[in-house]
């Protein structure tokens, strides 16, 4: 079995596994649970700082000291989202012998693992999205680390040969993926089968076609791709 099917079967072994909460939570911890709670529960932001302070027993200085506003408070969310996912993908130590494919696969699987434990919030966050080809305020931190991981995984596969190397259209990748990943995020968010398993197939064949057309081919994967979404769709 190769190094990728290792990271894939010991992933999904421990799929519904929970990291166990620290003793304490530090306060920028506690901030970002209980704002979290708060936009659950009453479906909206709290109406103002000094409020959503004074409910969880803080300062104003406390909040302020970590974030300038209930955007900024949203923005450092989402980025720990990623931050967690792609510093967990770095740790591994077979992961920098994946071809640039396999590691965007990877990484994939990796996040909408991880975001399942945050689905509810994550649902109200993309509530009335229809897709992300303009940033939300909230997403803008979360789609430059996502860039600068994925151009990293571009440069490598340029290196190796297995990008083809296109000057023009090379200066559109960076929003180029991060379409795919906005793609994906509004997949997964109206993905209503068990476990997800559409959403893992939409992965797998939405990167295939991704790097048949940054490779040297892509009629058949976009045959393929186009079938997969029109029995999605009909089903």
């Amino acid at each position: 079995m190769t190094n990728f099917a290792n990271t894939i079967q010991v992933m999904s072994a421990t799929k519904n596994t929970r990291t166990p909460a620290p003793p304490q939570q530090g306060v920028e911890e506690r901030i970002e649970k209980a704002y979290m709670e708060y936009v659950l529960n009453e479906g909206k932001r709290p109406p103002s700082v000094f409020r959503f302070c004074s409910d969880i027993s803080i300062s104003e200085d406390s909040f302020y000291k970590y974030y300038g506003s209930f955007t900024g408070l949203e923005k450092k969310i989402w980025k720990k989202f990623i931050e967690h996912t792609t510093s967990r993908l770095k740790a591994d130590a077979g992961f920098s012998s994946f071809s640039a494919k396999e590691k965007l696969l990877t990484f994939y699987y990796a996040l909408f693992e991880d975001l399942k434990s945050n689905r509810s919030f994550i649902l109200k966050q993309l509530e009335g999205q229809r897709k992300l080809d303009v940033t939300p305020g909230f997403l803008r931190d979360f789609r430059a680390e996502y860039e600068n991981f994925v151009e990293i995984i571009l440069q490598e596969g340029k290196a190796s040969g297995e990008i083809a190397k296109r000057p023009v259209l090379e200066k559109s990748y960076s929003k180029f993926f991060w379409l795919h990943l906005g793609f994906l995020l509004i997949f997964w968010r109206d993905d209503d089968s068990a476990e997800f398993e559409k959403t893992d197939a939409a992965i797998e064949k939405s990167v295939n076609l991704a790097f048949e057309l940054i490779g040297k081919g892509a009629f058949e994967t976009v045959v393929d791709f186009a079938k997969f979404l029109y029995q999605t769709k009909v089903k």
